[in-house]
């Protein structure tokens, strides 16, 4: 049984605060409230290779330092509330996401991708550091959190001790998660809730690592972790390689247009509503 009481997302930011809790959060939701414009990254591709060191397209969050060498951008985890992230400035509305990582090993360890929306639709990747078999796909929409079976288990060899490419393709009509370039899983929005379960808004790429086996972790998250951590094994640490990032602005395919930003139109959260500038 797939039981993960809070999404990625959360969970990065929840570790990185200390804080545990099974509450999404959002610095504003545009389902309760007027919020800024998201900025789009539209016709301009970002192809960040870590090995060269940071990339402009990301940007490092609070607590955050990262070290950078011949493996690309390394993540570690020294102590419980350590929970390196970076995430874009600039958000897709549809596209495709290829990153060249190789997770953090260790039980209790997190390594996460994930595509965030303003109104809590969300996409992940996600790998636990004792389980070197699978990687784990996900979603949620607008922060729906009653629920934890949409997830799913995809066998792929050696993911802590080596490299792969994890794809996430996200149009109008289909998610597909990709490994080394083949499908593991797709979900189409009729599978969704027929759409209303659907992630359909503008989204952010974060990417990190974080303690789900913490002492003050919520039991399911120390469960789905793989158990609590063992700090004197530390450090664990995982490592992005490379990260290609295609925003589709609103249709199936890549976006030759300029499109500088996304607004939410109403309340809704429906694709519908999004418009761009």
């Amino acid at each position: 049984m797939f039981f993960k009481p809070i999404s990625a997302a959360a969970a990065v930011a929840l570790a990185a605060s200390g804080m545990v809790s099974a509450q999404t959060s959002t610095k504003c939701n545009p389902l309760s409230t007027n919020c800024p414009a998201d900025p789009a990254f539209g016709s301009e591709r970002a192809n960040c290779d870590f090995t060269q060191g940071a990339c402009s397209a990301f940007q490092v969050l609070a607590g955050t330092t990262l070290d950078y060498n011949g493996n690309g951008a390394a993540f570690t985890i020294r102590q419980q509330n350590d929970a390196p992230t970076i995430a874009t400035g600039r958000y897709i509305f549809f596209g495709r996401v290829d990153i060249v990582l190789q997770a953090a090993p260790g039980k209790g360890i997190v390594t996460s991708v994930v595509l965030q929306s303003d109104d809590l639709d969300e996409i992940d990747w996600e790998w636990i550091g004792s389980d070197n078999v699978e990687a784990q796909s996900n979603y949620f929409s607008k922060g729906d959190t009653s629920t934890y079976n949409r997830g799913a288990f995809h066998p792929v060899v050696n993911p802590t001790g080596s490299f792969h490419t994890y794809t996430i393709e996200w149009t109008p009509q289909i998610i597909n998660w990709m490994i080394d370039g083949n499908s593991v899983r797709t979900l189409t929005p009729e599978q969704a809730k027929g759409g209303a379960a659907y992630p359909q808004t503008p989204m952010q790429i974060k990417l990190g690592t974080w303690v789900g086996g913490g002492t003050a972790s919520a039991p399911g998250t120390v469960q789905w972790a793989g158990g609590y951590a063992d700090f004197s094994a530390a450090p664990f640490v995982g490592y992005y390689k490379s990260i290609s990032i295609v925003d589709y602005a609103g249709s199936d395919g890549p976006s030759f247009t300029s499109v500088n930003e996304y607004v939410y139109g109403d309340r809704s959260g429906s694709s519908k509503s999004i418009w761009s500038n």
